[in-house]
């Protein structure tokens, strides 16, 4: 292997440069820049790799000869005045492209793996000094990327290897007043309120000890309004009501509620608290594992009936779409489909629904420190659509609302529908010595701050300091994780099961069981140099934690390994009641789990309601009273934006994945008529291959490449892979 580092830049033919042309449309529409012309260029550079291997690297891996032209080390001549801009992803950041280069280059040429770094080089013509940095600042959105240096580099490692220095004590938090301890939860910037830091003052003082900076941020990120739902569960001491609507569902409310104390999550759930209550739904799955809503159904099938578990999932990402559109969009999905697979479910079905401005607005009047609505709606829409095409997920439906109240904070939310035999699920409450395995990708420093930075007040300097927050989805790890989680020889294995979404192995691991002891120096790490905090709070995408007895840890192994999914015991059980982690043969984190469940200081609030206006049509860009002119009232309605065709993006999401969906998202005569609804069959169950010949495969540790639980996978060929009704 050759230490020097290869470059290449890759640029489509003329005719197939649409990347370029598309580019090139948005900077004359959106910045009004109609002379500028653009040329796009895949930069690489590659280390660790053959001296002889960049010629079938170039011509294989990088590029399409039919439609590429590659460039070897350095640009093509441009005319003179082109100016170019090179644009990197931020270090940490996933970048897909580098890492199946590195994967194909490693199958290619044998040898261990190298190291690629990919970037974006855009050649300008026809633009001033001016336009260009109206380019750089449309096209860098310094949340996911940077500009790049042209040089270079002479290696592609970087500083993340340096030894990380010890974890802080906060030493003298005792003696901290009020204003001593407000300043500090400003300097960490911590998204916890002053009673949540007195609170744990006051335990750390009862426990005589001063606490780490990882219990901090681990406090931190338990009692974070995204995990604990803070807002949701605040006191309503009053309610001023005044509107009769309101004031009569709020009257049937409370004479259910018995006397429990009122909160907006109380009034979420207490239908469906009463009339569970009630015997009235004996469908509804109840268990320790919170990761779906999950019922019971009778399920036909092609030759018979059987019990299935039904999951439904919603998850919104509002605050990371908000700030990096495309990774946030697409981890909402990514992150909707992994609560149900840790209830070891196929999620089979999806809907997108979104809120933003109008996308049409001018860029002038976007707001300071927000990213232009139709930059947020394109690229959001690129990201959802790109990540559930390529993991294998049918979107049956997708609709965006315009509206000027979403512009401040856009919506974005994902919801997924998935399924699994009630025989293929295992569920027993973990009991001292069982391991927690860690499933699937490795830990970043992507994603760390993510629960407690979308539970923060946000202001103009937001989008330009959460880098770290947004990461960036890997479909292909998930979908790994999909296939294992597939074959009932794993799922039995499996007594509980979490994914890694807010606040990292501290939520995901900790959740598990009441008394958990983690080993952060056994996480696999994406690179070096990871101090014990970021490796406890990381959120790095496509991970699944999974309780084991430990006598099975090695048979999950082995099938996780047919799958090329990394496997990593991490932590175990213990009958100690705290949440411990070490570090470096230090225990940087010993919390009561009592403690940690309390969810930090107790919050009530007062509430006004008032009446709600009457006899308005509602519609996003205005609205006309129900007494205007009927033709008036038409015509206002066909000049909303929010009743244009939807068809473009739409088509942008691939609702035919499984061949399972019910419904076209346009049907009539001529496919122009939008469905409302979306439905699909489930998913057909094949038995798979169990009993003792499966068990003397995995201890042998001969398991191969698993058929699925259910008999199918998408991307097979099969005559009828689906079967049952809807």
């Amino acid at each position: 292997m050759c230490e020097k580092v290869y470059r290449c830049y890759v640029e489509k033919k003329p005719g197939f440069n649409t990347a370029a042309k598309a580019i090139q449309n948005e900077l004359a529409v959106v910045l009004r820049l109609p002379d500028a012309k653009v040329r796009l260029f895949n930069r690489y550079d590659i280390q660790d790799m053959p001296e002889d291997g960049l010629g079938p690297v170039m011509h294989t891996v990088l590029s399409e000869p039919m439609c590429d032209l590659c460039h070897e080390e350095a640009l093509p001549h441009f005319p003179d005045g082109t100016r170019v801009l090179t644009v990197e992803p931020l270090p940490g950041q996933f970048d897909a492209r580098a890492e199946s280069c590195e994967q194909c280059i490693q199958m290619l040429l044998g040898g261990r793996r190298p190291t690629v770094r990919t970037a974006l080089a855009y050649a300008i013509e026809n633009i001033d000094d001016a336009g260009f940095e109206r380019i750089k600042a449309y096209l860098i959105n310094p949340v996911e990327c940077r500009e790049a240096s042209p040089d270079k580099p002479e290696t592609l490692l970087r500083n993340d290897n340096e030894s990380p220095t010890d974890i802080t004590v906060m030493r003298g938090l005792a003696e901290m007043d009020e204003e001593a301890l407000d300043s500090l939860r400003l300097r960490l910037e911590l998204a916890m309120s002053l009673p949540d830091l007195i609170m744990i003052k006051d335990y750390f003082c009862g426990a005589g000890r001063d606490p780490t900076l990882t219990e901090l941020y681990v406090l931190d990120t338990y009692w974070s309004d995204h995990c604990r739902h803070t807002t949701f569960n605040t006191v309503i001491e009053s309610a001023d009501i005044r509107d009769s609507r309101v004031e009569k569902a709020y009257g049937r409310f409370l004479s259910v509620n018995g006397g429990r104390p009122v909160t907006l999550m109380g009034i979420a759930t207490g239908a469906m608290r009463h009339l569970r209550g009630q015997g009235k739904l004996p469908m509804l799955d109840i268990s320790d594992e919170i990761n779906a809503c999950t019922i019971r159904i009778d399920a036909k099938l092609a030759n018979r009936r059987e019990d299935w578990l039904l999951f439904f999932k919603n998850e919104t990402h509002n605050h990371p779409t908000e700030i990096e559109p495309y990774g946030g969009a697409a981890t909402c999905i990514g992150g909707a489909i992994r609560d149900p697979l840790s209830g070891r479910a196929y999620v089979y079905q999806a809907m997108r629904i979104t809120g933003a401005g109008d996308p049409r607005a001018p860029i002038e009047s976007t707001l300071l420190g927000k990213l232009p609505q139709r930059k947020l709606t394109t690229a959001a829409a690129d990201g959802f659509s790109s990540y559930g095409n390529q993991i294998g997920l049918a979107t049956g439906y997708v609709k965006e609302l315009y509206h000027e109240g979403y512009v401040a904070k856009r919506l974005e939310a994902g919801a997924v529908v998935g399924a699994a035999p009630l025989s293929s699920v295992r569920r027993e409450r973990p009991v001292p010595g069982d391991v927690v395995a860690v499933l699937g990708g490795r830990t970043g420093r992507d994603g760390i701050g993510g629960a407690t930075g979308s539970s923060k007040t946000h202001g103009a300097a937001t989008v330009s300091e959460c880098a770290s927050e947004v990461q960036k989805g890997n479909a292909q790890e998930e979908r790994k994780l999909q296939r294992l989680f597939m074959d009932p020889r794993a799922t039995k294995l499996i007594k509980k099961c979490n994914d890694f979404g807010a606040g990292g192995a501290a939520v995901a691991i900790g959740e598990l069981a009441d008394g958990v002891e983690i080993t952060l120096d056994a996480l696999p790490v994406k690179y070096d140099g990871l101090d014990g905090t970021e490796l406890a709070i990381s959120e790095s995408q496509e991970r699944m934690a999974a309780v084991v007895a430990a006598g099975d840890f090695l048979k999950l192994k082995r099938l996780a390994e047919a799958e090329n999914i990394e496997a990593s015991p991490v932590a175990r059980i213990t009958e100690r009641k705290h949440l411990v982690m070490t570090w470096r043969g230090q225990t940087i984190v010993d919390i009561d789990r009592g403690f940690l469940d309390k969810n930090g200081a107790g919050r009530s609030i007062s509430v006004l309601v008032e009446e709600s206006e009457k006899g308005k049509m509602e519609s996003g860009n205005g609205a006309e009273p129900a007494s205007s002119p009927l033709e008036r009232r038409l015509l206002t309605l066909a000049g909303d934006l929010n009743f244009c065709s939807q068809k473009g993006l739409v088509e942008r999401f691939d609702h035919s994945i499984g061949a399972a969906s019910v419904f076209e998202p346009y049907g009539g005569k001529y496919g122009l008529t939008e469905t409302q609804v979306m439905a699909s069959l489930l998913p057909k169950q094949e038995p798979g291959k169990m009993g003792q010949e499966a068990e003397d495969e995995v201890c042998g540790g001969r398991a191969a490449a698993s058929v699925m639980a259910y008999g199918f996978d998408p991307y097979l060929t099969q005559a009828d892979p689906f079967g049952g009704s809807v």
